[in-house]
Protein backbone atom coordinates (compact mmCIF):
# COMPACT_ATOMS: atom_id res chain seq x y z
CA UNK A 1 0.00 0.00 0.00
CA UNK A 2 1.43 3.14 -1.02
CA UNK A 3 1.82 6.34 1.65
CA UNK A 4 3.06 8.58 -0.51
CA UNK A 5 1.41 12.43 -0.31
CA UNK A 6 -1.98 12.58 -2.15
CA UNK A 7 -1.38 13.72 -5.35
CA UNK A 8 -5.49 13.31 -7.32
CA UNK A 9 -5.74 14.02 -11.49
CA UNK A 10 -6.98 17.29 -10.89
CA UNK A 11 -7.94 17.30 -14.66
CA UNK A 12 -10.26 14.56 -14.82
CA UNK A 13 -11.29 14.80 -11.16
CA UNK A 14 -12.90 11.79 -9.40
CA UNK A 15 -15.18 8.94 -11.34
CA UNK A 16 -18.22 10.62 -9.91
CA UNK A 17 -17.65 13.48 -11.59
CA UNK A 18 -17.46 12.26 -15.57
CA UNK A 19 -20.61 12.56 -16.02
CA UNK A 20 -21.23 8.69 -16.58
CA UNK A 21 -23.98 6.38 -15.32
CA UNK A 22 -27.15 6.03 -15.60
CA UNK A 23 -29.91 9.31 -14.75
CA UNK A 24 -26.36 12.14 -14.59
CA UNK A 25 -28.90 14.55 -15.67
CA UNK A 26 -30.01 14.88 -12.22
CA UNK A 27 -28.17 12.07 -10.20
CA UNK A 28 -24.34 13.24 -9.89
CA UNK A 29 -23.10 10.14 -7.81
CA UNK A 30 -24.25 7.21 -5.60
CA UNK A 31 -22.47 6.37 -2.14
CA UNK A 32 -22.65 3.62 0.34
CA UNK A 33 -20.91 3.97 3.67
CA UNK A 34 -20.25 0.85 6.32
CA UNK A 35 -19.91 1.88 9.60
CA UNK A 36 -17.63 -0.98 11.53
CA UNK A 37 -15.63 -1.13 14.87
CA UNK A 38 -12.83 -3.27 16.26
CA UNK A 39 -14.19 -5.62 18.66
CA UNK A 40 -11.99 -5.71 21.98
CA UNK A 41 -10.99 -1.81 21.76
CA UNK A 42 -13.26 1.50 23.33
CA UNK A 43 -14.86 3.17 20.59
CA UNK A 44 -14.20 6.62 19.16
CA UNK A 45 -16.14 8.88 21.68
CA UNK A 46 -14.19 7.03 24.86
CA UNK A 47 -10.97 6.05 23.14
CA UNK A 48 -7.71 7.78 24.47
CA UNK A 49 -5.10 8.84 22.23
CA UNK A 50 -3.00 5.26 22.44
CA UNK A 51 -6.14 3.40 21.75
CA UNK A 52 -6.62 4.90 18.67
CA UNK A 53 -2.93 5.04 17.57
CA UNK A 54 -3.26 0.93 18.15
CA UNK A 55 -6.47 1.01 16.09
CA UNK A 56 -5.04 3.01 13.33
CA UNK A 57 -1.64 0.57 13.31
CA UNK A 58 -4.01 -2.55 13.28
CA UNK A 59 -6.50 -1.30 10.55
CA UNK A 60 -3.54 0.62 8.10
CA UNK A 61 -1.82 -2.76 8.37
CA UNK A 62 -5.28 -5.19 7.91
CA UNK A 63 -6.49 -2.56 5.09
CA UNK A 64 -2.75 -2.96 3.34
CA UNK A 65 -2.98 -6.60 3.32
CA UNK A 66 -6.66 -7.02 2.60
CA UNK A 67 -6.36 -6.71 -1.26
CA UNK A 68 -8.36 -3.88 -1.62
CA UNK A 69 -7.28 -2.54 -5.00
CA UNK A 70 -9.35 -5.37 -6.68
CA UNK A 71 -12.47 -3.40 -5.73
CA UNK A 72 -14.15 -1.52 -8.17
CA UNK A 73 -10.83 -1.04 -9.94
CA UNK A 74 -11.84 -0.98 -13.46
CA UNK A 75 -11.00 1.94 -14.91
CA UNK A 76 -12.06 3.47 -18.35
CA UNK A 77 -10.61 6.94 -17.80
CA UNK A 78 -7.07 5.33 -17.38
CA UNK A 79 -6.50 1.84 -18.55
CA UNK A 80 -2.63 2.46 -18.30
CA UNK A 81 -2.65 3.26 -14.42
CA UNK A 82 -2.44 0.33 -12.32
CA UNK A 83 -5.03 -0.18 -9.02
CA UNK A 84 -3.29 0.79 -6.07
CA UNK A 85 -4.54 1.58 -2.42
CA UNK A 86 -2.78 4.55 -0.75
CA UNK A 87 -2.61 5.47 2.67
CA UNK A 88 -2.67 9.38 3.91
CA UNK A 89 -1.74 9.91 7.39
CA UNK A 90 -3.97 12.86 8.47
CA UNK A 91 -1.74 13.68 11.40
CA UNK A 92 1.05 14.30 8.74
CA UNK A 93 -0.88 16.05 6.05
CA UNK A 94 -0.51 19.81 5.53
CA UNK A 95 -4.18 21.86 5.91
CA UNK A 96 -4.44 21.92 2.03
CA UNK A 97 -4.13 17.95 1.70
CA UNK A 98 -6.74 17.63 3.87
CA UNK A 99 -9.29 20.38 2.11
CA UNK A 100 -8.32 18.29 -1.00
CA UNK A 101 -9.65 15.11 0.44
CA UNK A 102 -12.82 16.98 1.93
CA UNK A 103 -13.37 18.65 -1.36
CA UNK A 104 -13.38 14.98 -3.50
CA UNK A 105 -15.85 13.52 -0.59
CA UNK A 106 -13.05 11.18 0.18
CA UNK A 107 -13.12 11.90 3.98
CA UNK A 108 -15.49 14.20 6.08
CA UNK A 109 -15.04 17.63 7.62
CA UNK A 110 -14.95 16.37 10.78
CA UNK A 111 -11.94 13.63 9.94
CA UNK A 112 -9.83 16.06 8.67
CA UNK A 113 -10.07 18.36 12.14
CA UNK A 114 -9.69 15.68 13.77
CA UNK A 115 -11.62 15.07 17.76
CA UNK A 116 -10.08 16.09 21.37
CA UNK A 117 -8.64 13.27 23.20
CA UNK A 118 -9.58 13.12 27.30
CA UNK A 119 -6.03 11.80 27.88
CA UNK A 120 -4.26 14.78 25.99
CA UNK A 121 -4.79 18.32 27.34
CA UNK A 122 -2.97 20.31 24.99
CA UNK A 123 -1.27 20.15 21.37
CA UNK A 124 -2.80 20.40 18.25
CA UNK A 125 -5.66 18.26 17.46
CA UNK A 126 -5.18 18.37 13.79
CA UNK A 127 -1.47 17.12 13.93
CA UNK A 128 -1.82 14.81 17.36
CA UNK A 129 -5.30 12.68 17.19
CA UNK A 130 -4.07 9.37 15.02
CA UNK A 131 -6.42 9.27 11.84
CA UNK A 132 -6.06 8.17 8.61
CA UNK A 133 -7.56 7.47 5.24
CA UNK A 134 -7.26 4.92 2.32
CA UNK A 135 -7.94 5.66 -1.06
CA UNK A 136 -8.21 3.33 -3.99
CA UNK A 137 -6.67 4.63 -7.43
CA UNK A 138 -6.94 5.82 -9.81
CA UNK A 139 -10.77 6.42 -9.39
CA UNK A 140 -11.11 6.97 -5.94
CA UNK A 141 -14.26 4.65 -5.87
CA UNK A 142 -13.05 3.79 -2.65
CA UNK A 143 -12.19 5.20 0.38
CA UNK A 144 -11.83 3.81 3.79
CA UNK A 145 -11.46 6.52 6.70
CA UNK A 146 -10.31 5.04 10.19
CA UNK A 147 -10.43 6.70 13.44
CA UNK A 148 -13.14 9.24 12.71
CA UNK A 149 -16.72 8.49 14.60
CA UNK A 150 -16.39 5.15 14.37
CA UNK A 151 -13.15 3.03 13.54
CA UNK A 152 -13.64 2.01 9.81
CA UNK A 153 -16.16 4.25 7.54
CA UNK A 154 -15.90 2.09 4.50
CA UNK A 155 -17.36 4.26 1.49
CA UNK A 156 -17.90 3.08 -2.00
CA UNK A 157 -19.10 5.80 -4.78
CA UNK A 158 -20.26 5.66 -8.24
CA UNK A 159 -21.09 7.70 -10.70
CA UNK A 160 -25.00 8.56 -11.76
CA UNK A 161 -27.63 6.31 -10.40
CA UNK A 162 -25.42 3.12 -9.37
CA UNK A 163 -26.27 2.37 -5.97
CA UNK A 164 -26.19 -1.38 -6.72
CA UNK A 165 -23.12 -1.01 -7.95
CA UNK A 166 -21.58 0.92 -5.35
CA UNK A 167 -22.87 -1.63 -2.91
CA UNK A 168 -21.15 -4.55 -4.31
CA UNK A 169 -18.27 -2.66 -3.70
CA UNK A 170 -18.49 -2.01 -0.14
CA UNK A 171 -19.60 -5.06 0.34
CA UNK A 172 -16.84 -6.64 -1.27
CA UNK A 173 -14.49 -4.31 0.53
CA UNK A 174 -16.40 -5.09 3.71
CA UNK A 175 -15.93 -9.08 3.51
CA UNK A 176 -12.19 -8.27 2.49
CA UNK A 177 -11.30 -6.46 5.74
CA UNK A 178 -13.48 -9.01 8.14
CA UNK A 179 -11.74 -11.53 6.50
CA UNK A 180 -8.71 -9.62 8.60
CA UNK A 181 -10.41 -8.10 11.21
CA UNK A 182 -12.60 -8.63 14.02
CA UNK A 183 -15.55 -6.48 13.65
CA UNK A 184 -17.89 -5.32 16.84
CA UNK A 185 -20.94 -7.61 16.59
CA UNK A 186 -24.36 -8.73 18.50
CA UNK A 187 -26.66 -11.50 17.48
CA UNK A 188 -29.26 -9.91 18.43
CA UNK A 189 -28.43 -6.41 17.65
CA UNK A 190 -26.44 -6.61 14.66
CA UNK A 191 -22.65 -4.24 13.90
CA UNK A 192 -22.49 -2.33 17.52
CA UNK A 193 -21.49 1.36 16.53
CA UNK A 194 -20.40 4.63 18.02
CA UNK A 195 -24.10 6.28 17.11
CA UNK A 196 -27.49 3.90 17.87
CA UNK A 197 -28.68 5.32 14.01
CA UNK A 198 -26.01 3.16 12.80
CA UNK A 199 -26.45 0.18 14.89
CA UNK A 200 -27.48 -2.87 12.99
CA UNK A 201 -26.29 -3.27 9.54
CA UNK A 202 -24.42 0.05 9.61
CA UNK A 203 -24.93 1.16 6.12
CA UNK A 204 -26.06 4.44 5.04
CA UNK A 205 -26.87 4.76 1.31
CA UNK A 206 -26.90 7.97 -0.38
CA UNK A 207 -27.21 9.78 -3.48
CA UNK A 208 -26.36 13.26 -4.79
CA UNK A 209 -28.75 15.21 -6.76
CA UNK A 210 -29.20 17.90 -9.09
CA UNK A 211 -32.57 19.48 -8.30
CA UNK A 212 -32.67 22.93 -9.91
CA UNK A 213 -35.84 22.62 -11.28
CA UNK A 214 -37.48 21.40 -8.14
CA UNK A 215 -35.85 24.27 -6.44
CA UNK A 216 -36.79 26.95 -9.20
CA UNK A 217 -40.32 25.71 -9.03
CA UNK A 218 -40.59 25.40 -4.74
CA UNK A 219 -41.25 21.77 -5.40
CA UNK A 220 -38.26 21.34 -3.43
CA UNK A 221 -40.13 21.40 -0.39
CA UNK A 222 -42.50 19.02 -0.87
CA UNK A 223 -39.18 16.62 -1.59
CA UNK A 224 -38.24 17.38 1.97
CA UNK A 225 -41.43 16.48 3.53
CA UNK A 226 -41.63 13.71 1.84
CA UNK A 227 -38.46 12.32 2.60
CA UNK A 228 -38.69 13.15 6.29
CA UNK A 229 -41.82 11.44 6.05
CA UNK A 230 -40.03 8.20 4.89
CA UNK A 231 -37.43 8.85 7.02
CA UNK A 232 -34.91 9.77 4.79
CA UNK A 233 -32.29 12.58 5.41
CA UNK A 234 -32.01 15.61 3.01
CA UNK A 235 -28.77 16.97 3.57
CA UNK A 236 -26.63 19.70 1.52
CA UNK A 237 -22.80 19.15 -1.25
CA UNK A 238 -20.84 18.13 1.79
CA UNK A 239 -23.54 16.42 3.84
CA UNK A 240 -24.15 16.30 7.33
CA UNK A 241 -23.84 19.89 8.49
CA UNK A 242 -23.78 21.82 5.27
CA UNK A 243 -25.84 24.14 2.88
CA UNK A 244 -27.32 22.72 -0.23
CA UNK A 245 -25.31 24.61 -2.83
CA UNK A 246 -25.75 25.10 -6.29
CA UNK A 247 -29.19 22.64 -6.03
CA UNK A 248 -27.06 19.77 -5.08
CA UNK A 249 -28.58 17.66 -2.27
CA UNK A 250 -27.78 14.34 -0.58
CA UNK A 251 -30.81 11.82 0.26
CA UNK A 252 -29.83 9.47 2.07
CA UNK A 253 -31.40 6.37 4.89
CA UNK A 254 -31.28 6.60 8.39
CA UNK A 255 -32.79 3.44 9.84
CA UNK A 256 -30.24 0.49 9.48
CA UNK A 257 -31.67 -1.34 12.61
CA UNK A 258 -34.39 -3.94 11.38
CA UNK A 259 -33.66 -3.34 8.05
CA UNK A 260 -31.82 -5.43 5.54
CA UNK A 261 -28.95 -3.76 3.15
CA UNK A 262 -31.35 -5.31 0.39
CA UNK A 263 -34.62 -3.89 1.17
CA UNK A 264 -33.03 -0.45 1.73
CA UNK A 265 -31.07 -0.55 -1.43
CA UNK A 266 -34.59 -1.72 -2.95
CA UNK A 267 -36.39 1.63 -1.54
CA UNK A 268 -33.71 4.02 -2.20
CA UNK A 269 -32.86 2.95 -6.13
CA UNK A 270 -36.07 0.98 -6.97
CA UNK A 271 -38.46 3.53 -6.00
CA UNK A 272 -37.36 6.47 -4.14
CA UNK A 273 -34.86 7.99 -6.26
CA UNK A 274 -36.34 7.32 -9.68
CA UNK A 275 -39.34 8.97 -8.66
CA UNK A 276 -37.58 12.02 -7.61
CA UNK A 277 -35.78 11.62 -10.63
CA UNK A 278 -38.56 11.72 -12.82
CA UNK A 279 -40.57 14.61 -10.93
CA UNK A 280 -37.44 16.71 -11.62
CA UNK A 281 -37.35 16.01 -15.18
CA UNK A 282 -41.19 16.80 -15.85
CA UNK A 283 -40.87 20.39 -13.52
CA UNK A 284 -37.85 20.71 -15.98
CA UNK A 285 -39.87 20.10 -19.36
CA UNK A 286 -42.69 22.48 -17.50
CA UNK A 287 -40.21 25.32 -16.70
CA UNK A 288 -39.45 25.31 -20.77
CA UNK A 289 -43.27 24.99 -21.70
CA UNK A 290 -44.48 27.60 -19.25
CA UNK A 291 -41.22 29.67 -18.61
CA UNK A 292 -39.19 28.85 -21.51
CA UNK A 293 -37.59 32.69 -22.02
CA UNK A 294 -37.41 33.32 -18.61
CA UNK A 295 -35.29 29.88 -18.35
CA UNK A 296 -32.93 30.52 -21.02
CA UNK A 297 -32.44 34.16 -19.48
CA UNK A 298 -31.19 32.72 -16.70
CA UNK A 299 -29.03 29.99 -17.96
CA UNK A 300 -27.21 32.99 -20.19
CA UNK A 301 -27.02 35.37 -17.20
CA UNK A 302 -25.02 32.52 -15.52
CA UNK A 303 -23.27 31.58 -18.47
CA UNK A 304 -22.13 35.71 -19.35
CA UNK A 305 -21.46 36.25 -15.76
CA UNK A 306 -18.90 33.42 -15.74
CA UNK A 307 -17.23 33.87 -18.92
CA UNK A 308 -16.92 37.52 -18.41
CA UNK A 309 -16.58 37.68 -14.77
CA UNK A 310 -12.98 38.62 -13.18
CA UNK A 311 -14.12 38.10 -9.66
CA UNK A 312 -15.88 34.99 -8.39
CA UNK A 313 -16.58 33.28 -4.84
CA UNK A 314 -17.08 29.63 -4.90
CA UNK A 315 -20.54 30.00 -3.42
CA UNK A 316 -21.32 32.43 -6.25
CA UNK A 317 -19.41 30.18 -8.79
CA UNK A 318 -21.60 27.03 -7.81
CA UNK A 319 -24.57 28.32 -8.16
CA UNK A 320 -23.99 29.93 -11.78
CA UNK A 321 -22.61 26.66 -12.69
CA UNK A 322 -25.36 25.04 -11.54
CA UNK A 323 -27.74 26.93 -14.07
CA UNK A 324 -25.23 26.49 -16.80
CA UNK A 325 -25.48 22.80 -15.88
CA UNK A 326 -29.18 22.55 -16.12
CA UNK A 327 -28.52 24.59 -19.82
CA UNK A 328 -26.29 21.97 -20.97
CA UNK A 329 -28.64 18.56 -19.84
CA UNK A 330 -31.59 20.43 -21.61
CA UNK A 331 -29.90 21.21 -24.79
CA UNK A 332 -29.87 24.82 -23.68
CA UNK A 333 -26.69 25.13 -24.21
CA UNK A 334 -24.57 22.85 -26.81
CA UNK A 335 -21.28 24.68 -26.75
CA UNK A 336 -19.91 23.56 -23.15
CA UNK A 337 -20.35 19.69 -21.93
CA UNK A 338 -21.24 18.05 -18.46
CA UNK A 339 -17.84 16.77 -17.94
CA UNK A 340 -16.18 20.30 -18.00
CA UNK A 341 -19.53 22.08 -15.74
CA UNK A 342 -18.51 19.26 -13.14
CA UNK A 343 -14.88 19.25 -13.25
CA UNK A 344 -14.97 22.83 -12.58
CA UNK A 345 -17.70 22.66 -9.51
CA UNK A 346 -14.43 20.31 -7.81
CA UNK A 347 -11.21 22.91 -9.15
CA UNK A 348 -13.04 26.09 -8.03
CA UNK A 349 -12.89 24.99 -4.75
CA UNK A 350 -10.36 26.83 -2.24
CA UNK A 351 -7.97 23.76 -1.92
CA UNK A 352 -8.28 22.60 -5.83
CA UNK A 353 -7.86 25.93 -6.88
CA UNK A 354 -4.80 26.76 -5.30
CA UNK A 355 -2.92 23.16 -6.21
CA UNK A 356 -4.21 23.84 -9.87
CA UNK A 357 -2.49 27.46 -9.29
CA UNK A 358 0.42 26.01 -7.92
CA UNK A 359 0.71 28.45 -5.24
CA UNK A 360 -1.24 29.44 -1.77
CA UNK A 361 -3.83 32.51 -2.65
CA UNK A 362 -5.42 34.37 -0.02
CA UNK A 363 -9.34 34.96 -0.08
CA UNK A 364 -9.00 37.90 -2.57
CA UNK A 365 -6.55 35.95 -4.52
CA UNK A 366 -9.22 32.72 -4.93
CA UNK A 367 -11.75 35.16 -6.35
CA UNK A 368 -9.63 36.68 -9.40
CA UNK A 369 -8.18 32.87 -10.11
CA UNK A 370 -11.32 31.11 -9.92
CA UNK A 371 -12.80 33.80 -12.51
CA UNK A 372 -9.63 33.06 -14.32
CA UNK A 373 -9.98 29.23 -14.70
CA UNK A 374 -13.53 29.00 -15.59
CA UNK A 375 -12.79 31.66 -18.38
CA UNK A 376 -10.61 30.02 -20.06
CA UNK A 377 -11.84 26.27 -19.11
CA UNK A 378 -15.85 27.79 -20.70
CA UNK A 379 -14.43 29.46 -23.51
CA UNK A 380 -11.80 27.16 -24.09
CA UNK A 381 -8.72 29.75 -24.16
CA UNK A 382 -4.87 29.14 -22.99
Amino acid sequence: MASEGFIPSYETGTEWLRAGGQASDVVMSSRVRLARNLAGWRFGHKAGHGDRQKVLEICRDRIAAAGLSSVGAQSSSAPSTPPQVMWIDLRESPPIERQLLVERHLISKQHSKGKPLPDLKSGDIETTDPRGVAVALPDERLSIMVNEEDHLRIQAVRGGLALAEAWADADRADDLLESKLDFAYSPRFGYLTCCPTNVGTGVRMSLMLHLPALKLTGSIEKVKRAASDMNLAVRGFYGEGSEAAGDFYQISNQTTLGKSEEAILNDLAGQIIPKIVEYERKERRDLISKRGAALEDQVYRALGLLTHARLLTAEESMQMLSHVRLGVVMGLVSDVDLATVNALMLLTQPAHLQRVMGTDLDQEQRRAARAQLIRRRLLKTT
